[in-house]
């Protein structure tokens, strides 16, 4: 059977020579005899693979030696929670709302804490990124929390907000590894990896070390930050597979040249959808120029019936999960790293055929 182009948020399409390598080594890693789904979390070899797959991740991203990588279950959802009770010591945060995963994390902080909404872009569907400075921020906040990339809606912040001395914690699971991002403007960056790095089941945080230690104390052990970095990730037994997968997905993008590299191989390959998408009138792009995802298109005909016959026919034609989230209806192209560009060039095509054949009344 031949590959399809999977245009799914998440879990989403990986990288086929890391599916290849993989799978060349799934029965046998290396001379160990045993796949790596089966051995010891303990074992020598594949302590090489975990400590092999931060030394890459840390490559990539330019990670500070004073920051903490830490390899984590439970999704990012799970940092939801994870992140005030690790974070908040006067019991006071600022969120700010751009989608539906902001939101749910602003909700389950106002189980912990004060928390305040500094800014919502639900005015307008979530369609922008809202313009704040510093003096937007509380004084007297623990921490400040953004989602970077907003998956169901097609919007990023195009800037990184500058909240002064409180730790900015940013949610980067869509986008992460994108392209670069200095670490050192965040105080936590968490990220499922599911979208950009591995299969689901494995979570990244990334957590500056002075930030370590202040958990409350009915903090479950598993949520714990600093338990889960003086355990080197290994508190628990940890989702080992999906950490070796990363690790090659770490690899994959190392060889690429990084990711300066994927940056622009990532602008390249948005530009043809949305160069389309400005050039005509029968699709209309839902997220506001200044705020448009490289990681999620999002796009309507403006008709229910059509969006419903455009997701169907393309299906058909190999190209999978175009359907659009209820909650903006439409289409959703979500074109991660490992989308080639050959991926988005049919899905042009069958749009300009799709138009053709299916006037509008």
């Amino acid at each position: 059977m031949n590959r399809v182009y999977n245009f799914s948020a998440g879990p989403s399409m990986l990288p086929l020579p890391v599916l290849e390598k993989a799978a060349s080594e799934l029965i046998c890693y290396e001379d160990s005899g045993m796949s790596v789904m089966e051995m010891s979390h303990r074992s020598p070899v594949y302590d090489k693979i975990i400590k092999d797959a931060e030394a890459a991740l840390r490559k990539l991203m330019q990670i500070p030696n004073h920051y903490k990588v830490l390899f984590l279950q439970g999704g990012a959802s799970t940092q939801f929670a994870a992140v005030p009770l690790n974070l908040m010591k006067t019991g006071k945060a600022d969120y700010v709302v751009t989608g539906q995963f902001s939101k749910k994390a602003y909700k389950e902080a106002q189980k912990y804490g004060e928390i305040r909404l500094v800014a919502s872009s639900e005015d307008k569907n979530n369609t922008y990124i809202p313009r704040l400075t510093r003096e937007d921020f509380s004084a007297d906040a623990d921490y400040v929390h953004i989602c970077f990339n907003n998956t169901i809606y097609g919007t990023k912040w195009d800037y990184i907000p500058d909240t002064g001395d409180i730790p900015l914690v940013a949610d980067l699971s869509s986008c992460i590894l994108s392209e670069p991002v200095d670490v050192s403007k965040f105080g936590v960056i968490y990220a499922g990896a599911q979208k950009n790095m591995a299969p689901a089941g494995l979570t990244v945080v990334i957590v500056r070390e002075d930030l370590l230690g202040n958990a409350r104390p009915d903090t479950p052990a598993m949520l714990d930050y600093k338990l889960m970095a003086d355990n080197d990730s290994m508190y628990n037994t940890p989702p080992c597979y999906c950490i070796y997968i990363a690790k090659l997905v770490y690899e994959w993008l190392l060889d690429m040249g990084g990711l300066e590299a994927i940056k622009a191989y990532n602008e390249k390959k948005c530009a043809v959808l949305y160069d389309y998408l400005d050039s005509q009138d029968y699709y209309h792009a839902a997220a506001e120029k200044s705020a448009r995802s490289m990681m999620n298109v999002t796009f309507v005909t403006g008709d229910e019936d059509l969006d419903k016959k455009f997701a169907k026919e393309a299906d058909a034609q190999g190209m999978k999960n175009l359907k659009g989230h209820r909650s903006v209806g439409g289409m959703r192209a979500s074109i991660y790293n490992a989308m080639p560009i050959e991926g988005v060039e049919k899905l042009v095509k069958f749009m300009k055929e799709f138009a053709e054949n299916n006037p509008k009344a």
